[in-house]
């Protein structure tokens, strides 16, 4: 029986490759997104998470037209780069707004009609959210908010028959890095390491794991009984989680100042 999923930022990189993928196994998807994926079967609804009414809006012209939605996948996300004391106020807020505040408001509006359905809704944050990194501070930030968010959530809504569920990708090849906002600021005290930081970050990220690898995973974990509350994708990197587990805290971080802060 066809299920009907949103996926937001289905535009491109990892939300259209999970776009693309529920339609595969015969799913109705709508990317809630600003701009228009290249591919018919995905129906398109323009929306701009950060802004609660217009959220609402798209969630109104989808019922209307499909009568319920099944699956929720909040991708939409930004990244900036640069050291923190440097960030413009104004690009802080702003991965704020998309990154944290634009999964809140689609939940928040997507849930009476997933109490309806008893759906499902995965949220996508970062291995950066258990291992920050240096010079992506507010990135960090905010996909470890939506960690500790959606632990809490799946809570909260589980006696309705909710399941909530949290993805930490790591580094997959995406347009993503190209569209980060890097500091434009003057030399700063931190820039070299600034730039060897950001440097580094990128070459892993253009070696990561294709994203179609990310959302047949994605794609199966939406559609069981009982998600996990966390999860992530690649033998190394469920190594590494379990390492952040095990070993001293002072150890871990020491070891992401080699990477990504000295």
């Amino acid at each position: 029986m066809s299920k009907v999923v949103v996926v937001t930022g289905a535009s491109s990189g990892i939300g259209l490759a999970i776009a693309k993928k529920f339609v595969e196994n015969g799913h109705i998807v709508y990317s809630f997104s600003r701009g228009t994926p290249n591919d018919d079967n995905i129906k398109f609804i323009h929306c701009d998470v950060s802004k609660r009414e217009i959220v609402e809006s798209a969630f109104k012209e989808l019922i209307e037209k499909e009568g319920k939605i099944d699956i929720l996948i909040n991708n939409a996300g930004m990244g900036i780069s640069g050291a923190m004391e440097f960030e413009p106020q104004a690009d802080i807020q702003k991965i704020i707004d998309v990154n944290f505040l634009g999964v809140v408001n689609c939940c928040s509006v997507a849930l009476p009609h997933l109490r309806e359905s008893k759906g499902t809704i995965i949220n996508i944050s970062s291995m950066a959210a258990e291992f920050t990194i240096a010079f992506q501070t507010m990135y960090s930030a905010t996909k470890s908010a939506i960690l500790a968010f959606s632990t809490a959530l799946k809570n909260e809504v589980r006696p309705f028959g909710v399941r909530v569920s949290c993805v930490l990708p790591g580094d997959i090849k995406t347009g993503f890095t190209a569209n980060r906002i890097k500091s434009d600021a003057e030399k700063t005290p931190y820039s070299e390491r600034e730039k060897r930081s950001v440097e580094y970050m990128e070459k892993c990220e253009q070696n990561g794991i294709a994203p179609e690898k990310i959302a047949r995973k994605i794609c199966k974990v939406a559609e069981k009984k009982n998600p996990p509350v966390s999860f992530t994708y690649g033998f190394s990197y469920k190594l590494i989680r379990l390492a952040n587990r095990l070993l001293p805290q002072k150890l871990i971080n020491y070891i992401l100042y080699r990477l990504y802060g000295k």
